[in-house]
C-alpha cells in the first residue's frame, strides 16, 4: 500500500540537519523527495566524519534516506532553470538559505509561486525572517545557548551544558514537517499554497515548555538541577551498588510504594516528604537519604522491583545497548538497507507506526548526483540529448 504522501513531490534545497531531517520524515511517509545538491561536494554533511561507510559519512546517512539526489549549480542559468522547473512541478519546496539568498537566486516564494500558486514553501532560518537577528547565521549550539536551554542543563554548580545531540535542529525539522502537512491540507481544500517561516530560535524557545512557563508565572529564573527535575522529586539518576539507574517517581502514591520497596515506609509518612510539593521544597534533605537507600542494592533489584509496581525506572544504556535492546528490535527501530557502495547500511528507523500505510524504506541515502539523469528525464521530460548536454555543463 502506498504511503500517505505518495502523491506529494518535495523539492529539497536544504542541507545539513534541520531541513534534511524534515524531508526524510516526508520521504518516509511516501513523498517523492528530490534533494538538490551543489556539484562541488554536495551536502556539507557528506564530509562530516569519521566514521564513514564506503566514503559516505554516518552523519549524512542518518537523515537522507528515501531521497533522490540531483546536481545543480543554483548560480548558473542551467542549474537555476532546472530547479525552477522542478519547483513548478512540486507540491513543496524547503530551503534553509540565509534570509534573502533564495530571492537573490530567483528561487524565493513569490518568484516560484507565481507559476505554482498551490506551492507550499518552507524556509528554515536561525532566528526567523523578521526581527533584529534575521541576518545572523543560525547554529544549533549557539541557539541552545541563546534560548536558555543551556542555562538549565548541567550540574547545579557546573558550567551550562548543551544536549548530546543537535536537539534544536531536530526539533525544528519536526516543526517544519508538521507545518508542511498542515499547509498541504489547507492547500488541498483551497488550492492555495503559502510561505512558512520556521526558525531554530523559535523552536528552541518552545522547548522551554514548563520551565519557561514557570518563569512567566512566577518571575523566578530556573537554575540547573543536573539529572534532577525542577518540579518533581525524586526524578533523577541514582547510584546502586553496581551502577546507575534513572528513577522518576511521578506522584505521591508511587512514592509510598517506592518507600515500601526500599524498606523505608517512614519517609512517606514524614510530613516533609509526604507530598510532591513538600519533596520539592525539601529535596536537599531527602535526596541524600534516597542515595543511601539505593546504594544498598544492585540495579537489577531496583529496576525489577520498581517496574513490578509500575514506577518509572530504567538502566542508563550506552548507545550500543540502546540500539541492541530487544524492545528496539521488536519496534523495528534499526533497519538495514542495500547501498550501492557500502553493500548495506544500518539506519535508525522511523518512530511512526501506521496500521494502514506503514513507512517504507524505499531508497538508501543517495550518492551525490545519483538521480540527476533520471529526474531530468522522468520529471522534467528532457530528451536524451538535453540530459547529456546538462551533464557536460555540470
Amino acid at each position: 500500500m502506498s504511503g500517505p504522501l505518495s502523491d506529494v513531490r518535495v523539492l529539497d534545497l536544504s542541507r545539513v540537519l534541520a531541513g534534511p531531517f524534515c524531508t526524510m520524515i516526508l520521504g518516509d511517509l511516501g513523498a517523492e523527495v528530490i534533494k538538490v545538491e551543489r556539484p562541488e561536494g554536495g551536502d556539507d554533511t557528506r564530509e562530516w566524519g569519521p566514521p564513514f561507510a564506503a566514503g559516505e559519512s554516518a552523519y549524512y546517512l542518518s537523515v537522507n534516506r528515501n531521497k533522490k539526489s540531483v546536481l545543480a549549480d543554483l548560480a548558473s542559468p542551467e542549474g537555476h532553470g532546472v530547479v525552477a522547473s522542478l519547483a513548478a512541478k512540486s507540491d513543496v519546496v524547503i530551503e534553509n538559505f540565509r534570509v534573502g539568498v533564495a530571492e537573490k537566486l530567483g528561487l524565493g516564494y513569490a518568484q516560484l509561486s507565481a507559476s505554482n500558486p498551490g506551492l507550499v514553501y518552507l524556509s528554515i532560518t536561525g532566528y526567523g525572517r523578521t526581527g533584529p537577528y534575521r541576518d545572523l547565521p543560525g547554529y544549533d549550539f549557539i541557539i541552545q545557548a541563546m534560548s536558555g536551554l543551556m542555562s538549565i542543563t548541567g550540574e547545579k554548580e557546573g558550567e551550562p551544558m548543551k544536549l548530546g545531540v543537535a536537539t534544536v535542529d531536530l526539533t525544528t525539522g519536526l516543526y517544519a514537517a508538521v507545518a508542511i502537512l498542515a499547509a498541504l491540507r489547507r492547500r488541498d481544500a483551497s488550492g492555495q499554497g503559502q510561505h512558512i517561516d520556521v526558525s531554530l530560535m523559535d523552536s528552541a524557545l518552545s522547548w522551554l515548555a514548563n520551565v519557561g512557563e514557570n518563569y512567566l508565572v512566577s518571575g523566578e529564573i530556573s537554575g540547573r538541577f543536573g539529572n534532577g527535575h525542577a518540579s518533581i522529586v525524586p526524578y533523577q539518576v541514582f547510584r546502586a551498588s553496581d551502577g546507575y539507574l534513572a528513577v522518576g517517581v511521578g506522584n505521591d502514591k508511587q512514592f509510598r510504594k517506592f518507600c515500601e520497596i526500599a524498606g523505608a515506609p517512614g519517609l512517606a509518612a514524614d510530613e516533609r516528604f509526604a507530598t510532591n510539593p513538600g519533596r520539592v521544597r525539601n529535596r536537599e534533605a531527602l535526596i541524600p537519604l534516597l542515595e543511601d537507600l539505593f546504594a544498598r542494592r544492585e540495579t537489577r533489584f531496583w529496576i525489577g522491583s520498581l517496574w513490578k509496581e509500575g514506577i518509572p525506572a530504567g538502566p542508563i544504556h550506552t548507545v550500543d545497548k540502546a540500539l541492541d535492546d530487544p524492545n528496539t528490535a521488536a519496534r523495528e527501530m534499526v533497519v538495514e538497507m542495500p547501498h550501492p557502495k557500502a553493500g548495506s547500511v544500518r539506519l535508525i528507523g522511523s518512530p511512526m507506526k501506521f496500521s494502514g500505510t506503514p513507512v517504507e524504506y524505499r531508497m538508501p541515502p543517495p550518492l551525490l548526483g545519483e538521480h540527476t539523469e533520471k529526474v531530468l528525464r522522468d520529471v522534467l521530460g528532457m530528451s536524451e540529448e538535453e540530459v547529456r548536454g546538462y551533464r557536460v555543463r555540470e
